[in-house]
């Protein structure tokens, strides 16, 4: 399982569904129309997990936060494999700040992506 999936997987998003939902709606095998994808209140889950949380995690703005109010390894070495994993500029690698700022932006936006609903404010 990737360290995305595992991200996922966190917050109640069935990641199998969210890689073959497009598939199945391509061929419909009835004339009923396809299912719309259920979205998931990851920010209740967040925020309710922020709140039960003896730590003050700022996972609005922090990855570090964000994966360790997930239960997630959040060292510098894990979030370079999650960056890589997601595709993160070269240049942006090198610097720890510039990749953790990436990084949050881009783990928010695919959260949204497969289902979970982030305001968009903080995906900007």
């Amino acid at each position: 399982m990737s360290f995305f999936s595992n991200i996922l997987s966190k917050l109640g998003i069935n990641t199998a569904d969210a890689q073959t939902a497009p598939a199945a709606q391509a061929v419909p095998e009835t004339s009923a129309p396809p299912a719309a994808i259920t979205a998931v209140d990851v920010l209740g889950k967040l925020e309710g997990l922020a709140a039960s949380n003896a730590q003050q995690l700022n996972w609005k703005v922090s990855i570090v936060d964000l994966l360790k109010l997930l239960g997630l390894e959040s060292s510098l070495e894990a979030r370079k494999e999650l960056a890589t994993e997601l595709g993160c500029p070269v240049d942006k690698m090198g610097d720890s700040a510039q990749m953790n700022t990436w990084l949050h932006k881009t783990v928010l936006q695919k959260i949204t992506e497969n289902g979970g609903n982030i305001p968009k404010e903080l995906l900007d």
